[in-house]
C-alpha cells in the first residue's frame, strides 16, 4: 500500500510522537498530531486524511471524547477510515464504533498493540483498505465470557469468527488454521447462517457477524 495521510489524536505527548514517528518510518504521512477531540475534528476538516488514529479517552472529560469524535467524523464521511485506541478491553466501545452506521474501514485496538509495530501498522493499513479490525485480546476475552448467539457455533466456526473479528482475509484465516480457503469459506457460510444473517454483500455480512460476536 502507498503512503497514507494520517491524523493522530492522543493527549499523551510521548505516545503521540512515538506513533507519528513509527508511521513515518513506514512511509506514511502524518499530516497532523493533536491532543484533544476538538483539535481532531478540526484537523480532519483541514487535512482530509485517509485514516484517523485516535485515543478513546481525551480532554476535557477523559471519558469517550475521542470515540464520539470518531463516530461523528464517520457519520459525516463514511469513507474515512478510523482506528480507535483504548487502554483497556471495553467491548461496549468497540460495539458502538462498529455499530455507528457503515462499519467497514474501522478498527479497535488496545494501546499495548502499538508496541507490536508490524501488527499495528498492518492493522492501520487494513482499516485504510476498508476492513474491520478488532484487537485479538478483545476477541480472546469475549470468547471466554460470551455465549448467545454464539452457542450455536462449532469450535472451528468460533475460531474462524475470532479471526474475522481481527480483520483477517479468508486466505490469512486458512494459513492460520492450516486449512484450505474452500474450507474457510464453508465455515463462514455456516456461521453466517447460524447467526441468522440474510444474504448480502460478503463484507457487510462479515461486519454484522463481528457485531454479533461483540454483542454476544
Amino acid at each position: 500500500m502507498t503512503g497514507l495521510r494520517v491524523v493522530i489524536a492522543e493527549d499523551g505527548l510521548i505516545v503521540r510522537e512515538g506513533v507519528a514517528g513509527m508511521l513515518r518510518r513506514f512511509g506514511h504521512d502524518v499530516v497532523a498530531a493533536v491532543g484533544d477531540a476538538d483539535e481532531l475534528v478540526d484537523a480532519v476538516g483541514r487535512h482530509r486524511p485517509d485514516v484517523v488514529v485516535t485515543d478513546v479517552r481525551m480532554p476535557p472529560g477523559f471519558s469517550d471524547e475521542g470515540l464520539q469524535a470518531a463516530i461523528t467524523l464517520r457519520a459525516a464521511d463514511p469513507e474515512l477510515a478510523v482506528l480507535v485506541l483504548s487502554q483497556y478491553v471495553e467491548q461496549t466501545y468497540a460495539a458502538e464504533l462498529l455499530d455507528s452506521g457503515h462499519a467497514a474501514g474501522v478498527g479497535y485496538l488496545l494501546k499495548d498493540r502499538i508496541g507490536e509495530v508490524t501488527e499495528f501498522v498492518d492493522a492501520l493499513q487494513a482499516v485504510a483498505a476498508g476492513r474491520t479490525v478488532v484487537d485479538p485480546e478483545v476477541v480472546r476475552q469475549l470468547l471466554g465470557r460470551r455465549r448467545d448467539p454464539l452457542h450455536r457455533l462449532t469450535g472451528r466456526e468460533r475460531e474462524v469468527l475470532a479471526l474475522m473479528a481481527e480483520g483477517r482475509s479468508n486466505a490469512a484465516i486458512a494459513r492460520t488454521l492450516v486449512v484450505t480457503e474452500a474450507a474457510v469459506a464453508k465455515h463462514i457460510g455456516s456461521l453466517l447462517s447460524k447467526l441468522d444473517l440474510p444474504p448480502d454483500s460478503d463484507d457487510h455480512r462479515r461486519v454484522r457477524a463481528v457485531l454479533a460476536y461483540l454483542r454476544g
